[in-house]
């Protein structure tokens, strides 16, 4: 059995992965992390997650706890993602992370840990959404240049950084099929009088509010038709359920970088 630590585990997503690691009949659940500065430190997580006393203490000390844990889901912030990847790695443990926001130094950072250890890194763990990617793929494949792109997507108030890294990925992913550089061509919201839109542009708008969890539009727009391509999320449990699988997908691997879309076996 998989013995699973959360990173950020005071937070929404980090509840709802203590949740359903807890629900799940072949993992469990070793150790559980926030920052030092917590007020929670040393508190039961399932009291945390609504589940009741499950004998686990949150902890602010990863390198502590490594006897605990095979594999180390993280859903929190670069800074501390970094941080744990390089613990991790030197102790030879599997790393899940669904963070998002990171400089290109970080990703490098990733990649060469990946040469050590198995890391699964992916902007958003939905079975759905990874089907949405190779929608909006085969999409842009059929319509080439002959319709507008645009990205918008939303999520809660406290989410920090914009675009997601989901509709990052997206951009990507259409800016490789479409041959275009993103860095160049994309346009993050419009003002005032910038004149005709020019049609290798790839546009993302982004809207904060509430406690929306996560949706992102697709939208391929023509001459007399529209095409969209959408996923909304209502629960958190699709990217924690997404992440356990990621979990038991990395136990077969001794080293690699690798994301949702070979969890599913969507790539090749």
């Amino acid at each position: 059995m998989t013995r699973i630590a959360v990173a950020g585990a005071a937070g929404r997503m980090g509840k709802t992965l203590i949740q359903s690691v807890q629900q799940a009949p072949d993992v469990t659940l070793g150790a559980a992390f926030e920052h030092a500065d917590s007020s929670l430190i040393g508190v039961d997580v399932g009291e945390l997650a609504g589940i009741g006393n499950i004998d686990v203490r949150l902890s602010a000390d990863i390198s502590a706890e490594l006897d605990r844990f095979d594999t180390l889901i993280d859903f929190s912030i670069p800074a501390a993602t970094l941080a744990a990847v390089v613990t991790c790695t030197e102790a030879g443990k599997r790393l899940v992370i669904g963070t998002t926001g990171f400089e290109d130094t970080g990703l490098a950072a990733i990649r060469a840990a990946a040469a050590k250890t198995p890391i699964l890194l992916a902007p958003n763990m939905s079975v759905g959404v990874n089907l949405c990617f190779k929608l909006i793929e085969f999409a842009a494949q059929v319509l080439g240049d002959e319709m507008d792109v645009e990205i918008i997507e939303a999520h809660h108030r406290h989410k920090i950084d914009a675009p997601s890294g989901t509709a990052v990925r997206m951009g990507e992913i259409l800016s490789r099929v479409l041959d275009r550089d993103l860095s160049e061509v994309s346009v993050f919201g419009r003002k005032g009088t910038g004149g005709e839109r020019d049609r290798r542009t790839i546009g993302f708008s982004s809207i904060r509010g509430g406690d929306i969890v996560g949706e992102h539009t697709v939208l391929f727009a023509g001459s007399g038709e529209r095409i969209e391509i959408t996923h909304r999320a209502s629960s958190r449990s699709n990217f924690a359920a997404g992440a356990i699988r990621a979990a038991r997908f990395l136990e077969n691997h001794a080293h690699g970088l690798f994301d949702m879309q070979d969890v599913l076996g969507f790539d090749g």
